[in-house]
């Protein structure tokens, strides 16, 4: 089992952007088609932005139309706890990092197969890690442009 990650308030708070704040420890949303990972196509493990556990991969990310990063399966099912949230007069299943409980978003049952589930998440609560392999490629891309 995974350790659990927990700080005061004022430690994340000097740790993430006011935005990342707001939307992993206060359970914000980023506004739709705003966030840098919405359409991004890169290939590499999307991780909490909090505490660095890997939660997605680039793998199962799809366009949803929707203006929020969306993935069809987490990479373990044990790093995105599940839980009700009835706020905004919703009744929605809120989507949290199981290491440091940061808000990432909410699940739908609307995705593609194979799930048929949309992982609907907030940029600002993920930190995408390149590939090594695609990492080293663009590195020496920009090595023989020199």
């Amino acid at each position: 089992m995974t350790e659990k990650v927990t700080k005061p308030e004022a430690e994340w708070q000097k740790q993430l952007s006011p935005e990342q704040y707001h939307v992993t420890r206060k359970a914000g949303t980023e506004p739709a088609f705003t966030g840098k990972y919405w359409k991004t196509k890169d290939a590499g493990t999307y991780a909490c932005v909090c505490c660095g556990q890997p939660l997605f991969s680039s793998e199962t990310k799809f366009e949803s139309g929707t203006g929020w990063p969306s993935f069809w399966q987490p990479l373990d099912e044990a790093a995105v706890l599940n839980h009700t949230d009835q706020s905004y007069g919703m009744v929605r299943t809120e989507a949290r990092c199981s290491r440091c409980n940061a808000h990432l978003g909410h699940v739908f049952d609307d995705g593609p197969a194979p799930t048929g589930m949309r992982y609907c998440m907030n940029s600002a609560a993920l930190d995408l890690k390149p590939k090594p392999d695609e990492k080293n490629t663009n590195e020496k891309t920009s090595d023989a442009k020199k």
